[in-house]
């Protein structure tokens, strides 16, 4: 049949091991509308089938049949149908990427241990559209740091982007977002600004066969593509072939100064928009950051500034393109600020106008930062980056523009991750017909080079994402179709490793939400301003450092449920009450030690002798666990000492003394689990230390066996308090 093409193959699938014969089973694969985006999920049905075991062949007479059927543009976007007819089981989508995704879940399924002949009709829809990946590229990066410097050449490797992009459509995300501040000298030469680009033509043309291989395979997988530049930045060329205004040259990009709106940048940025459009056809579309390199500008001279460069670039580029608008942080003109309902009403009619701009394919998607630089804490709303967050992005309800949430992870790089009731409770907290989905990443690092793992036997990862495996998963399945049952992930545990690692789903649900727990314990504002992995926070010096008993007692608590330490003996000892809804911080200790026992029971019984990656997955799990336990012991402990402090009752001070010196026994459990298994990692939070030169701050590192001196400081303080007043 004309249009169609055919794949026969052939497949034997070995049914026992105590069979003497193997039982042949042929398989034909068939397009009906060969693209690109249908080739891609051919594949990933091929690798599947391959990896069980089947053997290619030629037979031209098919037991089972997979059709990839044309579009059903009825179905929707991204949904796709699977329905059987006999021995044909046929793959319809709503549209390319529904196709992909129907053909992924065989090939799941498959993976999995289901046979063809077992797979039966099914459906899915995206519960929300918008599900990226925020990604910041190792150049010309937000900040300066071995952290991120490190991944420069694994970043420039293209396969290190088909496997990331792999994963991203594996994990149904639609959206890669790329952060840099000044992206345009990486990818173009701009006409009338030929300076501007420091490389010579042949090593240009290398950086742009990169960028045009990135974007060609995340359109092949269904994959949208957003470049994010910072904003006022340019080249240190530029600045000095023809800057007018060497005043408020930048060359070392240092993030709040004065925003140079000359003329001269204003021309500089909206052609080279326009260029990097017109020289990327496969780029979707390009987002707007509203922050630093623009001190010194009001809320509305920052919008103008974007729609005389960005905005009008796209406009002159011929064609429609998507827009993410970063909803601005600061009120004020200062590049750090705070919310304001007038900054909101402004940045509305900036959205609502550029929704309808004929140029622009919306919606827009607004984007917020979900509890500041730490989504992984509550799922509950508190603030957002800047402050307070008020309603008038959702009264009345938008149609010009969706709002998308930024979940940012500045909070665990190292320790494997993964809470499904958490998604699930996030997700579900933000349905509201104006959501259109979220943006998962970090700032302060970069998934690319594994600059955690110590050198010894095998393991079944070459990148870091890929050992974050779970944290993806959860994340882009969940977003995709929130009713994605548990039973996906523990069986990817089983795939994995086996029978024996079944248990493992459960063992970090309870052991991982020690990072959540704490975070909704201690508030914070910034990406420094805690890193619960590290069980570290900003001091008063606002450097990063471990969390002292002093802060567990002072610090407020994020979640308006949580009641701080502080509040707690103040409450108690006033004879008063809390109300069921309330969690004291004796009953966070409390949950934390039930689940983290739990935890290290559940993978106690598994036995990784001869697998390093499975090694490395339950080791995880007691970390936490043992980070866990260690954190109900220090709240006991800072209650104890807090009591003491306020009513002179000794009983209270040994209390003290006796629950920081477990929670130091804990700690010593978490440097024996984590010694042999992690190197001393760069920080990117320790880079920006008051103490130190740069450069010095840049030398440091972090493991958990480093802040040992640290948390055995707390038992000393305790040791040598005294009451504090007595009436």
């Amino acid at each position: 049949m004309k249009g169609q093409l055919t794949l026969l193959l052939g497949l034997w699938l070995v049914t026992g091991a105590g069979l003497a014969q193997r039982l042949a089973q042929r398989v034909a694969l068939r397009l009906d509308a060969p693209s690109a985006q249908s080739r891609y999920a051919a594949n990933r049905l091929t690798d599947a089938l391959a990896g069980r075991g089947y053997v290619v062949g030629t037979s031209k007479q098919p037991e089972q049949t997979i059709r990839l059927a044309a579009y059903d543009r009825q179905l929707g976007p991204e949904a796709y149908t699977l329905t059987r007819q006999g021995n044909q089981l046929t793959i319809t989508g709503g549209d390319a990427r529904g196709l992909i995704y129907g053909s992924l879940a065989v090939a799941e399924a498959v993976q999995q241990g289901t046979s063809l002949g077992q797979l039966t009709a099914r459906r899915e829809r995206p519960h929300l559209p918008f599900r990226a990946i925020k990604f910041d590229l190792p150049w010309d990066t937000y900040r300066h740091s071995t952290a991120l410097d490190l991944h420069y050449a694994t970043c420039r490797d293209t396969l290190y982007w088909r496997a990331f992009l792999d994963m991203m459509a594996t994990n149904r995300f639609n959206v890669l977002s790329l952060w840099n501040l000044h992206p345009y000298s990486f990818m173009i030469r701009p006409t009338n600004f030929p300076k501007a680009t420091p490389f010579a033509d042949a090593e240009l043309r290398d950086w742009q066969a990169l960028f045009r291989s990135i974007f060609r395979m995340a359109a092949e997988r269904g994959i949208e593509t957003y470049l994010i530049p910072f904003n006022i930045f340019t080249s240190p060329e530029f600045s000095t072939a023809y800057n007018v205004n060497p005043r408020l040259n930048n060359l070392d990009h240092k993030h709040f100064v004065d925003g140079d709106t000359s003329a001269i940048v204003k021309r500089y940025t909206r052609e080279c928009v326009t260029q990097v459009l017109q020289e990327y056809p496969e780029l979707t579309g390009f987002g707007l950051t509203l922050g630093e390199g623009m001190g010194g500008m009001t809320p509305q001279q920052r919008e103008d500034w974007m729609t005389a460069t960005i905005l009008e670039g796209m406009r002159l580029s011929g064609r429609k393109t998507k827009l993410i608008h970063r909803i601005p942080f600061s009120s004020t003109t200062g590049s750090l600020g705070i919310t304001s309902v007038e900054t909101e009403k402004l940045t509305r009619r900036s959205l609502e106008r550029e929704g309808q701009l004929d140029f622009i394919d919306g919606p827009v998607w607004a984007d917020l930062k979900y509890n500041w630089s730490h989504a992984h804490s509550t799922p509950t709303l508190v603030k957002v980056h800047g402050g307070k967050l008020y309603d008038t992005y959702f009264q009345p309800t938008p149609s010009a523009y969706k709002i998308t949430w930024t979940a940012r992870n500045e909070d665990f790089f190292c320790l494997r991750w993964g809470v499904p009731a958490f998604v699930r409770a996030h997700i579900a907290t933000n349905s509201q017909a104006y959501m259109g989905g979220y943006m998962l990443g970090s700032e302060t690092y970069i998934p690319a080079k594994d600059y955690f793992t110590k050198p010894g036997a095998p393991v079944d990862w070459t990148y870091a994402f890929e050992r974050q495996w779970l944290f993806y998963q959860l994340w882009g399945r969940l977003l995709y179709n929130s009713n994605t049952p548990d039973t996906v992930f523990r069986n990817e545990f089983v795939r994995r490793y086996g029978k024996p690692a079944e248990p493992l789903l459960t063992a970090y649900a309870l052991a991982s939400s020690t990072p959540l727990r704490l975070a909704s314990a201690f508030d914070f504002t910034w990406d420094f301003s805690l890193y619960s992995e590290g069980m570290m926070a900003h001091d008063s010096a606002k450097n990063v450092s471990y969390i002292s008993v002093n802060q567990h007692i002072t610090q407020p608590t994020l979640d308006p449920n949580y009641i701080s330490v502080r509040d707690y003996v103040a409450a108690t000892a006033a004879g008063k009450s809390f109300t069921p809804t309330q969690l004291t911080p004796l009953q966070l200790a409390d949950q934390l030690d039930t689940d983290c026992r739990k935890a290290l029971a559940l993978v106690g019984p598994i036995r990784v002798t001869g697998n390093r990656s499975l090694a490395y997955e339950v080791a995880d799990v007691r970390t936490w666990a043992n980070l866990g336990l260690h954190l109900a012991a220090k709240l006991r402990g800072a209650v104890a000492l807090h009591t003491y402090r306020t009513g002179g009752n000794e009983a209270q001070k040994t209390a003290a003394v006796r629950h920081l010196e477990q929670a130091l026994r804990y700690w010593d459990e978490v440097v024996a689990i984590t010694r042999p298994l992690y190197n001393d990692m760069p920080l990117v939070h320790l880079s920006e230390q008051k103490g130190g030169t740069p450069a010095q701050n840049d030398q440091l590192r972090f493991h958990w066996a480093l802040l040992r001196p640290a948390v055995a400081a707390d038992v000393e303080l305790a040791k040598q308090a005294r009451p504090v007043s007595l009436k």
